[in-house]
């Protein structure tokens, strides 16, 4: 079969060649991929930033598609069936954090981006019926780490001030969408004017540009201050997200693109009773909530771009290039 793989030794450190299919084991189940989609752990992959990298690994944590085996463990009911990965694997038995065994389908196991996958078969969902198969790759990794971080960390309530910070990528699409359909008065800030624009046709009060010294002046005047602060970035920006957060108000972070804040205000945080917390992709509860929050509401995941495998290269660059508004797609 094709497949995506890891290359160091290449320019463009990954490849789409053939690879030998595997047998499918007891308790796994085979899957045609319909339709997969890239995260950022993609391109770090592709930049030799993530842990436990090893070449020739098949890339992708995203997809969806049709069942086409069963292992001797597995009910054959299943073949035949549309569905949709969840990519958390072994989170364990405790709601508030991830087991030791922890991993995310694609590294260190093969993953997504191929004409078939082995995946465990407690990991597989029917997709939901109002979507379609890019809309279906598109969810999983996002809208559980969306999911878990704006209702189970954050603990969102109707009525309350969400900020989501950098509008445009896959989580906050998500958080965003999520956060209006449980009325919550939900803003976004990003770096581009169509992104913002986009956000406020979804249902968003108003957007920010965080690279306006104003910004949080404005955010102030136009809002008053958040409860909920959605955000993927850390870095400096995280002194700002402290001013614009309501007294009580939660930040929740789900990644640090922008690398550990050189300053931490203590004295805000304190006397302001903030709550800042981490929070990761999500349990098999989260993706299961997310599921059945994603289909009472036909929430529709913003589907930047589709490629064709032969197009990798020019799909991992876009997104390592921040160009997408929403989920990048990739189908065999």
């Amino acid at each position: 079969m094709r497949a995506i793989t890891l290359n160091r030794a290449l320019p463009d450190k990954i490849e789409l060649k053939s690879v030998s299919s595997k047998a499918v084991g007891a308790k796994e189940v085979l899957v045609k991929i319909k339709a997969a989609a890239l995260n950022h752990r993609d391109e770090w992959a592709r930049k030799g930033l993530y842990p436990n990298l090893r070449d020739g690994v098949i890339l992708g944590s995203d997809g969806a598609g049709i069942v086409k085996e069963a292992g001797d463990q597995v009910s054959k009911d299943w073949i035949g069936k549309e569905v949709i990965i969840n990519p958390s694997i072994n989170w364990g038995n405790d709601q508030k954090a991830q087991s030791a065994d922890f991993e995310i389908l694609g590294i260190p196991r093969d993953g997504t981006l191929a004409e078939n996958v082995l995946v465990p078969a407690d990991r597989l969902h029917e997709k939901p019926a109002h979507l379609n198969w890019e809309e279906a790759a598109a969810l999983p990794l996002a809208g559980l780490t969306a999911f878990r971080a704006l209702f189970y960390r954050a603990g969102l309530i109707k009525g309350q001030k969400v900020l989501v910070t950098g509008f445009g990528g896959g989580v906050a699409q998500f958080a965003t969408q999520f956060a209006i359909a449980a009325e919550g008065e939900v803003y976004v800030s990003s770096s581009s004017p169509a992104k913002i624009e986009k956000a406020r046709s979804l249902g968003a009060k108003a957007g920010f540009d965080y690279r306006d010294a104003n910004w949080v002046n404005e955010a102030k005047s136009i809002a008053g201050g958040f409860d909920v602060i959605i955000d993927g970035a850390a870095g400096d920006s995280f002194s700002d997200l402290l001013k614009v957060c309501n007294t009580g108000g939660t930040v929740v972070f789900y990644g640090a693109t922008g690398g550990n804040p050189s300053q931490l205000d203590a004295r805000r945080i304190f006397w302001n009773q903030l709550n800042i917390k981490g929070s990761t992709m999500g349990s098999d509860q989260d993706f299961l909530e997310m599921l059945e929050f994603v289909s009472k509401h036909r929430i529709k995941p913003l589907v930047d771009q589709v490629f064709s495998f032969e197009e990798a290269v020019t799909a991992f660059d876009r997104m390592r290039d921040g160009k997408q508004l929403g989920k990048i797609v990739l189908k065999p």
